[in-house]
């Protein structure tokens, strides 16, 4: 018996024990007419039943597949991190000229408040990115990426990825900038030229992941204490970062 006759088969169920139950009730007062009134009230208050019990049971389950689905992406997105974003954002805020000048504002602490956050987040959003090509090893940097092509593509196979638009933005941007750079058979001897084309598929990158990070920082703090510890020892921002705890 599959699911759908199992149910059919309840709902008859149900149906025929609230048949005999009036037809107990008739045969013990012989009152038709007040079955009668009870039966239609109780039958015209039936699609009101039902619009309320499906408005609420509807909230709450989607609050919970909605909570269930930001555990899973932010899985991924901390796994990202591990995997690839932190040492590329290392890679590149190191090539980043003006860093230096604010680099104090990235190192975040446990006693961040949520307006913390958000001064940070302004101020991402209004940073004028820059990357000197120059200063990068291009052709570890380009391995390094394509060792974890097949490891960014299985993300975005996760479908998952679609309700997180800035993210899978991010990872579009990474997979164009490694393309840039493999389709290159000598990244040692490369043009001023194509130097200064680079560094804007690096800079696209480094801005969508710097903003990409505070987001999965804050969320680690708010909801994973002891994760986010680790990611304020390992902060690609902060130079006197260590892993150890002192």
């Amino acid at each position: 018996m599959n699911v759908r006759s199992k149910y059919l088969m309840f709902g008859v169920g149900l149906v025929l024990a609230s048949t005999i139950l009036h037809l107990i009730h008739y045969l013990i007062f012989h009152d038709m007419h007040h079955i009668s009134i009870y039966l239609v009230g109780r039958i015209a208050f039936v699609p009101m039943e039902v619009l309320i019990a499906s408005l609420i049971i509807h909230h709450f389950l989607e609050r919970i597949e909605k909570k269930h689905q930001m555990e899973k992406l932010n899985m991924i997105i901390g796994s990202f991190f591990s995997e690839v974003g932190t040492n590329l954002l290392t890679v590149i805020s190191d090539a980043d000229p003006d860093l230096d000048r604010v680099r104090e504002k990235f190192v975040i602490k446990d006693i961040w408040s949520e307006r913390d956050f958000s001064d940070l987040e302004n101020f991402l959003k209004n940073y004028d990115y820059k990357v000197d090509a120059r200063k990068i090893d291009l052709v570890s940097f380009s391995s390094s990426l394509v060792s974890k092509r097949a490891y960014m593509a299985s993300l975005l196979q996760n479908p998952i990825m679609f309700e997180h638009e800035p993210f899978t933005e991010l990872l579009r941007a990474v997979f164009h900038m490694t393309e840039e750079l493999d389709y290159r058979e000598d990244l040692s001897v490369l043009p001023e030229s194509d130097k200064i084309h680079l560094s804007g598929d690096i800079k696209r990158v480094y801005s969508l992941l710097a903003r990409e990070w505070l987001v999965y920082m804050q969320y680690q703090k708010v909801n994973y204490p002891f994760l986010f510890s680790l990611a304020m020892r390992t902060n690609p921002f902060d130079k006197n970062a260590s892993v150890i705890v002192q």
